[in-house]
C-alpha cells in the first residue's frame, strides 16, 4: 500500500508541478496584464466543464461492473457527446464570457479554447479503469507526458506571440498530447457506445456531480471572477498567481488520495464493518494532514518561489500567501468525509458541503465592491470552507454512524493551526505575526505525532 501511495503521489506531483512551472514561465515571459487575460482562460474551461462535469471517470472506479468492456465504452461514448456539447457551449458563449471581464477583443481566444473540451472527451477510458486493480502507471504518464510538452513549448511561443497566445497554445497541445498519450498506453481497444440504460446510470450517479460542478466553478472560479471583473486585469493577474501557488500542492494531494483511496473504499463489502471503519479512519487523518502541510509549506517556500521566479512584481502578493494557504488547506479538508460519501455512492456530499462556500460569494463580491479589498475575499472563503467541512462531516458521520473519537486530537491541532495561521497574516504587529508563526509550527508537530491511525493502516495495508 505505501509503495501505491508514493507512486500515486510522485507522479501526479510530477505534472502538477510541470504545470506549476509553466505558469511561472509564462507570468515571467510576458506582462502582468497579459498573465491575468491568460488566467481568464481557466475561467473560461471552468464554465464549460460546470455545465458538463458527471464524474465518469469515478464511475469506472466505483461501479461493481467497471470492468464491463461495454460498459467502458458506453461511459467513453457518453463522454464524447459531453465534450462536443461543451465544446459548443463555448464557442457559443465566448462573446459574452469577454464582454463581462471586459476584455472584448479576446472574445476570439475563447472560440479557439473551445477545442479542448473536444479533445479532452477523446481520452481512452483504460487509464482510469486500471486503477481499480491498482495500476496508476498509464493514469500518471498520461498526466506527465503533456505536462512535459507543455511548458517546452512555451518558450518557442513566448519568442513568436509573446503575450497571452502563449498560454493558448500550451493548453491546446497539453490537450492534444494528452489524448493521444491514453490511447497508447490503453490495453483494450476504443469502443463508443450510446446505451441508454448505462447513460441513465451515468446521469443518475453524475448529476449531483454536475451540480457540485457549477459549484465547483463557483469555488475555484468566484474569487477570480469577482476580482477580474471589479479590480481588473493586473489584480487577477496577482490574485491568480496566489491561486497557483497553493492550489498546485492542494489538487496533487486531493487526487492523490482519490487516486489512493476510492479504489480500497469502494471495494469494501460492508461500510459498517470494523476494517471499513478503521479506513475511514485513516482517509480523514490522511486529509487532515495533507491540509496541514499546505500550510507551513506555502509561508516557508512561497515567497521564495515567487521572488525567485518572478521578481519584483509580483511582491505585492507576498502578505497573502498565508490566507490563500488556509483557505485552500481547509477546502483540502473535506476531501476526507467527500471521498467516504463518494465511495458509497453519496456524491451529492460533496454538492452541499461546496453549496455553503457559494452561499458566501455574494457577500465577499459586496466587501470587494464597497473597497474592502482582496483580504475580505479571501477571509470570507476561509469562513465559507469551515462551514462546509463541519457539514460534510455531519453528513458522513450520519450515513455511516461513525466515530471520530480517534481523530479529535488531530482535528483540534488541525483547526488551530489553521486559526494561528490566519492571525499569522493578518496581525498588525511583526511580533504577534511571528508568534503566530511559531504556533503553526509546534502544531503541525504535533499533528503528525498524533496521526497514529494512518501509519498503522500503511503499515498492516503495506504491499
Amino acid at each position: 500500500m505505501l509503495r501505491h501511495a508514493i507512486l500515486i503521489l510522485t507522479g501526479n506531483s510530477f505534472a502538477s508541478l510541470l504545470l506549476f512551472a509553466r505558469n511561472i514561465v509564462v507570468a515571467r515571459l510576458i506582462p502582468v496584464e497579459d498573465y491575468g487575460i491568460a488566467a481568464t482562460f481557466a475561467i473560461a474551461m471552468a464554465v464549460v466543464e460546470m455545465a458538463s462535469q458527471l464524474g465518469l471517470h469515478q464511475l469506472i472506479v466505483q461501479a461493481r461492473n467497471g470492468e464491463d468492456p461495454r460498459f467502458q465504452a458506453a461511459l467513453q461514448g457518453f463522454q464524447l457527446l459531453r465534450g462536443l456539447l461543451s465544446g459548443l457551449l463555448l464557442a457559443v458563449l465566448a462573446g459574452v464570457l469577454a464582454d463581462f471581464m471586459n476584455i472584448p477583443e479576446v472574445a476570439w481566444a475563447y472560440q479557439v479554447l473551445a477545442l479542448v473540451p473536444v479533445l479532452n472527451a477523446l481520452q481512452h477510458f483504460d487509464i482510469h479503469r486500471m486503477n481499480r486493480s491498482m495500476r496508476f502507471m498509464p493514469m500518471i504518464l498520461t498526466g506527465a507526458v503533456p505536462a512535459v510538452l507543455s511548458l517546452l513549448a512555451i518558450w518557442p511561443l513566448a519568442a513568436w506571440l509573446g503575450d497571452y497566445r502563449v498560454m493558448l497554445g500550451a493548453l491546446l497541445l497539453q490537450a492534444a498530447s494528452a489524448t493521444i498519450t491514453s490511447h497508447l498506453v490503453a490495453e483494450q481497444p476504443y469502443r463508443l457506445v450510446l446505451d441508454r440504460a448505462i447513460t441513465r446510470h451515468a446521469l443518475s450517479f453524475g448529476w449531483p456531480l454536475l451540480v457540485n460542478g457549477a459549484l465547483l466553478f463557483a469555488v475555484y472560479q468566484g474569487d477570480r471572477v469577482i476580482v477580474g471583473r471589479e479590480l481588473g486585469m493586473l489584480e487577477l493577474a496577482l490574485f491568480s498567481m496566489g491561486v497557483t501557488v497553493t492550489l498546485t500542492p492542494t489538487l496533487i494531494m486531493a487526487k492523490s488520495l482519490q487516486n489512493l483511496f476510492l479504489p480500497q473504499l469502494s471495494q469494501e463489502t460492508d461500510p459498517r464493518s470494523a476494517s471499513h471503519a478503521a479506513l475511514c479512519q485513516a482517509v480523514v487523518q490522511a486529509t487532515l494532514l495533507s491540509g496541514a502541510v499546505l500550510v507551513p509549506v506555502v509561508q516557508i517556500f512561497g515567497p521564495w518561489v515567487i521572488t525567485a521566479a518572478l521578481g519584483d512584481r509580483y511582491t505585492a502578493l507576498l502578505p497573502l500567501l498565508g490566507l490563500f494557504a488556509v483557505q485552500q488547506g481547509i477546502r483540502l479538508l473535506k476531501n476526507g468525509p467527500n471521498l467516504i460519501s463518494l465511495a458509497l455512492g453519496h456524491s451529492i456530499d460533496a454538492m452541499l458541503a461546496n453549496g455553503v462556500r457559494v452561499l458566501f460569494l455574494p457577500l465577499a463580491w459586496v466587501l470587494v465592491v464597497q473597497g474592502y479589498g482582496v483580504v475580505s475575499l479571501l477571509l470570507m472563503g476561509i469562513v465559507a470552507e469551515l462551514l462546509g467541512l463541519a457539514l460534510s462531516i455531519v453528513l458522513v458521520l450520519r450515513r455511516l454512524e461513525l466515530s471520530l473519537r480517534p481523530s479529535r486530537l488531530p482535528i483540534a491541532l488541525t483547526l488551530a493551526m489553521m486559526a494561528a495561521a490566519t492571525l499569522s497574516a493578518v496581525a498588525p504587529q511583526a511580533a504577534l505575526s511571528r508568534a503566530a508563526d511559531g504556533a503553526v509550527l509546534l502544531l503541525f508537530a504535533a499533528l503528525s505525532i498524533s496521526s497514529g491511525l494512518l501509519y498503522r493502516h500503511f503499515r498492516t495495508s503495506r504491499g
